[in-house]
C-alpha cells in the first residue's frame, strides 16, 4: 500500500510537475468531502509556564527584598542615577505626575474592560477583575508586613524620604494593573493590552525618575501583580490554543494529505475528560500500538484515514507541554552525570528534534515508523507517520510469546541503532512493538524523541541496561543476560554491571519493578555467572540527591538563622566580660573526650590496638566530620582501622555498632544518675509541665503505634539487624570484666568531658546553671541538632544547643547563642586542623 501517492500530491501542489498544463481559465475548486473528526477537545488548559512564572515571581520578590535590605546602597545608587533625569523630565512633562498616575489608573482598566465586553469575553473579564483584586490585597498584605513585622532595614529599603520621615512605597495601582493585564492576554493579541502596557511603563518610569517611589518598592509591587495574574490564570486555565477540529484538518492538509477521517486515540487525558463529562463520550481509537505511543510520548495521537485509503498515525505535539519537557530534561541533565544538557525549549525545536531522530533511526536500518510529513497549526505541530502494521507493545505480549527468536530480534534492532551512534535513552515496554508476520516476530522501536545522535558511550550503555532490565522482568535475569550475550559482544555486556541501578531506568520500568524488587540483584548475579571478571560495583551516576541538597541547604539556613538571631550588643558585652581561662579549660576538656572515645573503642576491639594510635584516629575523625553527618565520621574511621588490621567486615561493623550502642546506654544512664543524685538539692526541675505533658503524649503515641502489626514489624526490621550484630560481641565483652570496665570508663570520660566543657563555656560568659541543667541542655541540644544529617552537625547543633539553653535555663537568647558558638568552636572547629594533621600522619604510617 502506498502511504503517499506522490503523483496526486505533486499535482495538488505544482501542476507543472505532474505534466499538467496550466489553463488561464477560472475553474471552481471541487467541493471537499466533509471530514469526520472524532475527538474530545480540551477547552481550557492549565499552562505549566504560568505556574513556573508564579513561582519565579515569588522568588524574585524575596530576592528584591534581600537586596533592599543587604544591598541598600546599591539599589539607592541605581535609583539616584535614574532620578538624575528629573530636571529634564520636568521640562518635558506638561501635566503633574499625580495627574498622569491617576490617568493611567483610570484609563487602562476602562480600555481593557471595554474591549473584553465588546468581544463578549465575560469569563476573561471576570478573571481579570479577580486578578486585579487579588493583586491589591496581596500588595496591602506585603505593605502591612513590611511596616509592622519586617526589620527596619527592609522597611527603609522599600521607602522614600518624605517630609523628614520614611514612607513605604508599594504602589497598589501598579500591582492592580499588572495583575489585570497579565490575565487578559499577551500584547500581540489585543491592541488595548499593547498600549496599556506601554502607558503603564511610561507612568512607572516617570514616577521612579521623580522620586515618587523607591526602585525596590516598584519592583515588589510589579512582581506581586505578576504573582496574582499568573496564579489566577493557572488556577482558572486559559482557552486552549491547541489544534482541534477545523484547524487540525487544515494542518493535515498543509502536510500534504487529504483526510477523510480523524479518530483520537484514547489516552489518559481523554479518559479523565470522559470521566468528568456528563454528556455521551464518542468511541475513540483503541489500537494497542497507538495507545502505547500516547503513553510513551505524552502527545495526542489520531488514527488518520486519507482519501486514498491510507491508514496513518497523526502525532500532535502541543506547545503548552514543552515547559514540562524542558524542565524534566534540564533536571535530569543537571542531576545525572554523562547526560548532556538540552537547548530544546520551543515547540518547533522539539518537533524538529523528533523528526531528526526518526529519520536517523530509520536510515540506520532500525524498524521504526516512517515519518512522512510535518506541519504547524495553531500552537501544535503535526507529524504524519506510517502505522506499524498490527504490532502490539511488549507490555501486552503473553509470556509464551517471548521466544529466543523474539529476544534476538529485539537486541538486533538496538544493535543497529548503536552501530550508527544513535541512543534511545527511554526504552520501555511501550516503545518496543512486536508484529507477527507468518509466524515470525517483527520488532519495531518507536518514540525516539528523547534520543541522541552521535551519542556517548554512557548513553548507549544505559540503553543496554534499560533493555536487559526490561526483559528480565518478563523472562528472568539469566535468560535476559543470555539473549543479550548472543547478539552483543562481551565488552558491551560487561559494561552494564555498574549501571544496574534504578536511576538509569525509565519511570515505567521502575514502576513495573516494584513488584519484582530483586531483579537488579538477580541481574548482577547472572552477569557474574556469565562473565566472572565483570565489574558490578555501582557507578556514581547522580551528582546530587535529596540528601546532598539537605546537607548543603540546611547548614546555610541554620547558620543564617543563628547569625540573624544574635543580639550584637549583648554578645559584645558578654565577650568583653568573658574569662579566657574558662574557654581554654573548655578546649582541654573537649580534647579529653578523644581519650575517652579511644578507651571505649580499645575495650570493644576484637584485636589489640595501641591507645595512642586509637587516640589519633579519633582526632582524625574531627576532620572527616566535615564531609559526614554528625557521628558518622568516627564510625567510618573506626571501621577502616579494624578492616586494615585484618578484621572481617561483619565483625568490624558489629564492633562499631556496639561502641555506638554503649555510648547511648551510658549517656542515658548518666542522665538518670544525675537526676537521682541532685534530688532536692538542686533547683526546681528545669523542664516545664507542658514539656512533660508533651513527652508523655509522644510516649503514649509511640506505645500505641507499636500495637499496629505493620509498625511493629518495621521497628523490628530496623532494630533486629543491629541487635544480631552486636549481641555476640556483647556476650564476649561481658565475659571479660576488664573490657566492660574500660568501656564504661571511656564512655563516661567522653560524655562528662562534653558536659563539663559546656559548663566551662557558660562560666566563660558568667552564666551559671546546675549540673543537671547543663547535662540536659547538652544532651537535648546535641541530639536534636544531630537528627538532621548535616556535615559535622554544622549549624543544626549550634541552633539546637542555643534553643535548649534559652528554654531550659531562661538565659537570654543572644548570650545562649554565644555560649553555643564558643562551645562548638572549642570542641569542633578548633579540632579540625588538628584532625587534618592526625589524618596525614596516620596515612603516611599506613594506619588508615
Amino acid at each position: 500500500m502506498s502511504a503517499t501517492p506522490s503523483a496526486s500530491r505533486a499535482a495538488a501542489v505544482d501542476p507543472a510537475a505532474a505534466g499538467v498544463d496550466e489553463a488561464p481559465v477560472d475553474v471552481a475548486a471541487p467541493a471537499r468531502t466533509p471530514v469526520e473528526v472524532i475527538d474530545i477537545p480540551t477547552a481550557r488548559v492549565h499552562h505549566p509556564s504560568d505556574l513556573l512564572g508564579t513561582i519565579l515571581s515569588g522568588l524574585a520578590i524575596v530576592l528584591v527584598m534581600a537586596l533592599a535590605t543587604y544591598a541598600h546602597n546599591t539599589t539607592t545608587g541605581v535609583a539616584e542615577d535614574v532620578q538624575g533625569f528629573a530636571t529634564l523630565l520636568s521640562q518635558i512633562l506638561f501635566v503633574p505626575v499625580q495627574v498622569l498616575e491617576g490617568f493611567v489608573t483610570l484609563v487602562v482598566p476602562l480600555a481593557v474592560i471595554t474591549e473584553l465586553a465588546f468581544r463578549r469575553l465575560g469569563r476573561q473579564l471576570l478573571e481579570g477583575l479577580l486578578a486585579a483584586l487579588v493583586a491589591v490585597l496581596l500588595n496591602e498584605i506585603v505593605r502591612y508586613a513590611v511596616e509592622h513585622l519586617a526589620p527596619d532595614a527592609l522597611a527603609v529599603g522599600l521607602s522614600i524620604r518624605s517630609d523628614g520621615e520614611w514612607l513605604v512605597t508599594l504602589p497598589g495601582y501598579l500591582a492592580m494593573l499588572v495583575g489585570l493585564l497579565t490575565v487578559v492576554g499577551p500584547r500581540a493579541r489585543r491592541r488595548t493590552v499593547k498600549w496599556s502596557w506601554n502607558l503603564l511603563w511610561v507612568a512607572t518610569g516617570v514616577l521612579l525618575i521623580t522620586a515618587g517611589v523607591s526602585l525596590p518598592g516598584l519592583m515588589v509591587s510589579f512582581l506581586v501583580g505578576r504573582v496574582a495574574g499568573l496564579g489566577v490564570r493557572y488556577l482558572s486555565g486559559v482557552l486552549s490554543e491547541r489544534a482541534y477540529g477545523e484547524s487540525l484538518v487544515s494542518g493535515v492538509r498543509r502536510a500534504g494529505f487529504e483526510p477523510v477521517r480523524l479518530v483520537r486515540v484514547a489516552d489518559p487525558t481523554t479518559d479523565a475528560e470522559a470521566a468528568d463529562s456528563k454528556a455521551s463520550v464518542p468511541d475513540l481509537g483503541t489500537d494497542p500500538a497507538a495507545r502505547a505511543l500516547t503513553r510513551s510520548t505524552r502527545d495526542r495521537v489520531y488514527a488518520l484515514t486519507t482519501d486514498a485509503g491510507d491508514d496513518l498515525d497523526l502525532v500532535v505535539i502541543d506547545g503548552d507541554r514543552q515547559v514540562v519537557g524542558m524542565l524534566t530534561r534540564l533536571w535530569r541533565s543537571l542531576r545525572m552525570r554523562g547526560i548532556e544538557g538540552r537547548s530544546v525549549v520551543s515547540l518547533r525545536q522539539a518537533s524538529e528534534r523528533a523528526a531528526l531522530l526518526a529519520y536517523a533511526a530509520r536510515a540506520s536500518g532500525v524498524r521504526t515508523p516512517k515519518l512522512l510529513s510535518m506541519a504547524e497549526s495553531e500552537d501544535s505541530m503535526l507529524l504524519v507517520q506510517e502505522r506499524p502494521g498490527r504490532a502490539v507493545p511488549l507490555a501486552e505480549l503473553p509470556p509464551e510469546a517471548f521466544t529466543d527468536e523474539l529476544l534476538a530480534e529485539i537486541w538486533a534492532q538496538l544493535h543497529l541503532a548503536h552501530e550508527a551512534g544513535i541512543a534511545h535513552r527511554a526504552l520501555t515496554s511501550d516503545v518496543i512493538l512486536v508484529e507477527d508476520i507468518v509466524g515470525r516476530p517483527v520488532v519495531w522501536i518507536t518514540s525516539w524523541e528523547l534520543g541522541d545522535v552521535a551519542s556517548s558511550e554512557l548513553a548507549r550503555r544505559m540503553d543496554v541496561t534499560q533493555l536487559v532490565a526490561l526483559l528480565a522482568l518478563r523472562v528472568g535475569a539469566a535468560r535476559a543476560v543470555g539473549s543479550a550475550a548472543d547478539v552483543l559482544p562481551d565488552h558491551d555486556i560487561g559494561a552494564i554491571g555498574p549501571l544496574l541501578q534504578t536511576i538509569t531506568l525509565p519511570r515505567l520500568t521502575r514502576d513495573e519493578m516494584r513488584a519484582h524488587k530483586q531483579v537488579l540483584t538477580e541481574l548482577r548475579t547472572a552477569l557474574i555467572a556469565r562473565l566472572p571478571e565483570a565489574d558490578v560495583e555501582p557507578q556514581q551516576l547522580v551528582r546530587f540527591g535529596a540528601r546532598t541538597v539537605l546537607t548543603v541547604v540546611v547548614p546555610i539556613v541554620a547558620v543564617l538563622f543563628v547569625i540573624t538571631s544574635i543580639n550584637i550588643d549583648e554578645i559584645s558585652l558578654a565577650l568583653s566580660q568573658s574569662d579566657s581561662r574558662w574557654t581554654a579549660l573548655a578546649f582541654a576538656l573537649g580534647m579529653l573526650t578523644l581519650v575517652g572515645a579511644a578507651l571505649a573503642f580499645v575495650a570493644f576491639s576484637p584485636v589489640k590496638l595501641r591507645l595512642w594510635t586509637t587516640i589519633l584516629v579519633q582526632t582524625a575523625a574531627a576532620f572527616v566530620a566535615l564531609a559526614a553527618p554528625a557521628g558518622l565520621g568516627p564510625a567510618a574511621l573506626n571501621l577502616r582501622m579494624l578492616t586494615k588490621r585484618g578484621v572481617t567486615a561483619s565483625l568490624s561493623a558489629a564492633t562499631v555498632a556496639l561502641v555506638q550502642v554503649s555510648q547511648l546506654i551510658v549517656t542515658l544512664g548518666l542522665l538518670l544518675v544525675l537526676t537521682l543524685v541532685s534530688g532536692n538539692k538542686e533547683s526546681a526541675l528545669p523542664i516545664s509541665p507542658v514539656v512533660l505533658i508533651v513527652i508523655g503524649i509522644v510516649a503514649g503515641l509511640v506505645a500505641m503505634s507499636l500495637l499496629i502489626p505493620r509498625v511493629r514489624q518495621w521497628v523490628l526490621a530496623k532494630t533486629l539487624p543491629t541487635l544480631r550484630q552486636t549481641w555476640p560481641r556483647l556476650i564476649e565483652v561481658v565475659g571479660q570484666p576488664w573490657r566492660l570496665a574500660l568501656a564504661l570508663a571511656g564512655n563516661l570520660i567522653m560524655t562528662l568531658g562534653f558536659i563539663f566543657a559546656f559548663y566551662a563555656s557558660m562560666e566563660a560568659f558568667g552564666q551559671h546553671a546546675t549540673l543537671i541543667q547543663v547535662a540536659l541542655v547538652y544532651l537535648a541540644g546535641n541530639t536534636a541538632g544531630a537528627l538532621i544529617p548535616t556535615p559535622g552537625g554544622m549549624g543544626t547543633i549550634e541552633l539546637g544547643l542555643a534553643t535548649a539553653l534559652a528554654s531550659i535555663t531562661g538565659m537570654n537568647a543572644g548570650i545562649a547563642t554565644s555560649v553555643a558558638i564558643v562551645f562548638r568552636v572549642v570542641t569542633y572547629w578548633l579540632r579540625i586542623p588538628i584532625g587534618w594533621v592526625a589524618m596525614q600522619y596516620l596515612q603516611k604510617r599506613g594506619e588508615l
